[in-house]
């Protein structure tokens, strides 16, 4: 049956992970009847004012049983009803109870609509069991009367008709991800290429000024870094406790809801990267878990555990392809962080692949005879992209913090530390390795290279290459070719005093013997910051100009010995710095040329960045910063032509889309990542918000 979802604010989402089962195991042990005897007591106490004392209605909310009720919820899964009453009453939270009270509740609504049995609601197999809600009575579907209710009797005006925003659904495929409609954000960075540069130009630099709040919806306060995504008109953004959203993204109205139940030893975590693919949407959950979701109503299609490792964490979010729905997981635990895949349609696990290399495999001979137990590091904490041209999945891999292992190689021993600070390509389906390049190799500096990749054509000594550029925090852009890895050259942005040369052929980065830190040495002070310079935000690349559009903080450390433990174990605790030239302005953004390597202009401003770039085909950039301000500069001078604050600190990336031919620019605040906190000291006029907060905005020209 159908029901209007607008209408009851029902998320469609199911309890197949919500992984509570022991919270409601104890009180719902004895039988159905002693549930609903106990859910009857708490809806006096709880429900009974709004909804009247026999559940027939009330003067704030409508009847729970009979006619009108079962006409919407009739034949619906009790795990269902759950869902709904447990995130949706009391309205707003004001008395939230625990989650065996809401099974007794849901056993009370399904008994006062004609449901029996002995067995209590319990959950099997992760799935609310028990009796199911009957079907309406026929002819019995009318509204119901009462104080509350509305009459049957007199002509009421009928309500408008909301748009259907599935009704011409069509399944995500592979073109439209690799060469997205303008009016669609598809994938993380906008397509699978990981650009982040829309070609939509309603909004331009000649106008912006009267761009205004179209719309926007607050989301669950908490972390929240995670980049939107734009179908057809439905925009889905993924919110702090595993709660995702499908919004109209014309006017913000609320299609569906889906909540993770997470274990109550499970640390919610914000995601950068959702995807689409198919007929559905892969989350991957603070429990470590890859979701699938029906693009259309939020239910789970299948749930799959990706690792048991204790000490994972997921941060960056699944790459859909050929396919397959692959993912990272970052670690400071032994064995290293991994790669998982899983086959779309059916969660089928496919491939798994150790970001930390052991003895016997590739790379496995580069960790200074460390045993295998004992090597930490290759944390993926950023969703990869992928390249239709070449069939390849692109990932990057961080450093490690157990740097003293590494620090000075023995005799006859590789200390490059494979595959950290590197770029892996992969063939979806297999998992092959096609091949690999270490940017950094043996890093002494917590200075990852664990950001996005970012695919195009680019003019190369007046050749035209397909190829791969991307950066570390040090500042430093390579450009590989995309099909082989070959190296072909490096951009410096010029913060950056620790590297001195590098290799023309091999790209292999030198640095510094004096800069090389430890608990044996002095204190070392060098550029940048490893909580600075270019950092978690994205870029953004217009290939027409091979222009790329990147933010940074310039900051500088001291690596400090110390006598016992330490940051990084070579035994050195880390402290901020600014430049000895610093005039104050720690965030800037700069437009590099990289064909040439050379900085096109750069901007600074004092509060730093934290959030990614957004470059659009009418000369438009968008970034943000930790003062809570959304910006737009020129893209050929880096002017700024606008700003407006946002209800908290902005770090997730800009997206922009169209609905009916209307431009929209879409933005999330919540402080969620590192950067949203600001430079400690650095700048003590601008705090970080007191109360915590999370929403998503719309702008769009005015009518």
């Amino acid at each position: 049956m159908t029901r209007k979802m607008g209408t009851l604010l029902l998320a469609s989402a199911g309890l197949a992970a919500m992984g509570f089962a022991g919270a409601v195991t104890a009180q719902s042990a004895t039988g159905f009847a002693e549930q609903v005897e106990r859910g009857r007591q708490t809806f006096a106490v709880h429900c009974a004012m709004c909804h009247g004392a026999d559940l027939a209605g009330g003067q704030f909310a409508g009847a729970l049983k009979g006619g009108a009720f079962l006409g919407k919820w009739g034949e619906v899964p009790a795990a269902e009803l759950f869902d709904y009453i447990h995130r949706s009453m009391p309205p707003g939270g004001s008395s939230a109870l625990d989650e065996a009270d809401y099974v007794d509740l849901a056993a009370l609504i399904l008994s006062e609509n004609g449901a029996t049995g002995e067995a209590a609601l319990g959950f099997t197999g992760g799935q609310l069991a028990g009796p199911q809600l009957p079907a309406a009575p026929v002819g019995e579907q009318g509204n119901e009367l009462g104080i509350g209710g509305i009459t049957d009797r007199y002509p009421f005006p009928a309500s408008p008709e909301p748009v259907d925003r599935f009704a011409n659904y069509t399944p995500v495929t592979e073109a439209m991800l690799s060469d997205p409609a303008p009016e669609n954000w598809l994938s993380w960075r906008r397509g699978h290429n990981g650009q982040g540069y829309s070609p939509l130009a309603q909004i331009t630099p000649q106008n912006i000024a009267t761009m205004q709040v179209a719309w926007s919806q607050a989301l669950p306060p908490g972390a929240m870094m995670n980049e939107p995504l734009v179908r057809d008109g439905v925009l889905y953004v993924f919110g702090f406790g595993d709660s995702v959203f499908a919004f109209d993204a014309a006017d913000g109205r609320q299609l569906w809801r889906y909540d993770r139940r997470l274990p109550d030893d499970v640390l919610p975590l914000s995601k950068k990267a959702i995807a689409l693919y198919g007929d559905k949407l892969y989350v991957a959950t603070s429990d470590n878990a890859l979701v699938a979701l029906d693009a259309r109503s939020g239910r789970p299609a299948w749930d799959v555990k990706i690792t048991d490792r204790p000490g994972m964490r997921s941060n960056g979010g699944p790459l859909a392809a050929d396919g397959v729905i692959m993912t990272g997981l970052a670690t400071q635990e032994p064995g290293g962080g991994l790669i998982a895949a899983f086959d779309a349609e059916t969660g089928k696990p496919l491939w798994t692949f150790d970001t930390v290399a052991k003895t016997g495999t590739e790379g496995g001979d580069t960790w200074n005879r460390v045993p295998d137990a004992e090597r930490r590091g290759g944390s993926v904490w950023t969703s990869g992209t992928y390249d239709a041209e070449t069939g390849l999945a692109l990932w990057g891999v961080a450093q490690t913090y157990d740097t003293g292992p590494y620090r000075d190689a023995l005799p006859g021993a590789n200390n490059d530390g494979l595959f950290t600070n590197s770029t892996l390509a992969f063939v979806p389906r297999t998992g092959e390795l096609k091949w690999y390049y270490q940017h950094v190799p043996n890093d002494q500096y917590d200075l990852d290279w664990v950001f996005e990749r970012v695919i195009g054509d680019l003019d190369v000594n007046g050749q035209r290459r397909h190829v791969v550029m991307t950066g570390g925090k040090e500042g430093l852009f390579d450009t590989l070719d995309a099909a082989t890895g070959e190296y072909i050259s490096t951009a410096d942005m010029g913060f950056q005093d620790f590297i001195t040369q590098i290799d023309p052929v091999t790209g292999r980065k030198s640095v510094d013997p004096s800069k090389i830190p430890g608990r044996d040495r002095g204190s070392v002070f060098m550029c940048p910051h490893a909580g600075g310079g270019r950092n978690w935000s994205p870029t953004s690349f217009d290939e027409a100009t091979g222009t790329l559009f990147v933010n940074a903080r310039d900051t500088c450390m001291e690596m400090r010995p110390v006598a016992e433990g330490g940051f990084l174990s070579s035994g050195v605790n880390i402290y901020y710095a600014a430049p000895a030239d610093s005039d104050g302005n720690f965030g800037f953004v700069q437009a590099i040329d990289m064909a040439s390597g050379k900085v096109k202009w750069e901007t600074r401003r004092r509060a730093p960045y934290d959030m990614g770039m957004l470059a659009t085909a009418s000369g438009l950039l968008f970034t943000g910063g930790m003062d809570g301000d959304f910006l737009a500069y020129r893209q050929d001078d880096g002017s700024q032509i606008w700003r407006s604050a946002l209800t908290g600190v902005p770090n997730g990336s800009p997206i922009t889309y169209a609905v009916d031919g209307k431009q929209y620019i879409a933005v999330v605040a919540g402080a969620g990542n590192p950067l949203s906190f600001g430079l400690p000291g650095f700048t003590p006029e601008l705090p970080t918000p007191a109360v915590p907060s999370a929403a998503i905005t719309i702008f769009a020209l005015p009518e």
